[in-house]
């Protein structure tokens, strides 16, 4: 058990026996009345995001994850299909599970993948991955003092804000917690 202070983002908790991941918190603390905090949740079955609303220092009942490192193979329409690195069993994911992480996930790229009970509820990304510039218009001479961004294709489908001096063909560094570029590598 943990107090709803110790709630992190990536945290696993079970409310009304139902699985959730921690997406984002806010601790507030009104002038009249006890503090409390405002969590975003991510059911793991349903896969919906839920707002809920914790009194300073109500127990919450934290869940054991078991970690895997596993590589991502590919993706067979529908689903992704990951390997773990120590066992070679292959595990199928569907995409919908996992929108968010395969928009900078390229094939071979090592991940955790976390268990509960033996069935997959999370994958989580490096903090940084870098990724290749498919599309994006060229840049000019110059526009490295500016603070402008255009959008960017990375070799994954996914589209990015970058500074416009990057060209397609450049790799970049990006923050996988946030989607933004970070720098060239």
């Amino acid at each position: 058990m943990i107090t709803a202070n110790d709630l992190r983002k990536g945290v696993m908790i079970k409310v009304d026996n139902e699985l959730f991941m921690v997406r984002g918190f806010q601790h507030v603390k009104p002038g009249k009345g006890g503090a409390f905090v405002k969590a975003k949740l991510r059911n793991i079955k349903k896969n919906i995001l839920i707002e809920k609303t914790f009194r300073a220092g109500e127990k919450v009942e934290d869940i054991f994850i078991e970690k895997r490192k596993m590589q991502y193979l590919y993706n067979d329409g529908g689903s992704s299909v990951f390997m773990d690195i120590e066992s070679y069993e292959q595990e199928s994911i569907p995409d919908e599970f996992i929108e968010e992480e395969l928009k900078f996930l390229k094939e071979g790229e090592e991940v955790n993948v976390d268990f509960y009970e033996g069935e997959i509820i999370s994958v989580e990304l490096p903090t940084f991955v870098e990724l290749k510039v498919t599309h994006t218009e060229p840049g000019l001479r110059g526009d490295t003092a500016t603070a402008a961004f255009k959008p960017a294709v990375i070799e994954t489908g996914a589209k990015i804000q970058v500074p416009l001096f990057i060209n397609e063909g450049d790799v970049l560094k990006i923050d996988t917690r946030t989607g933004d570029y970070t720098e060239r590598a």
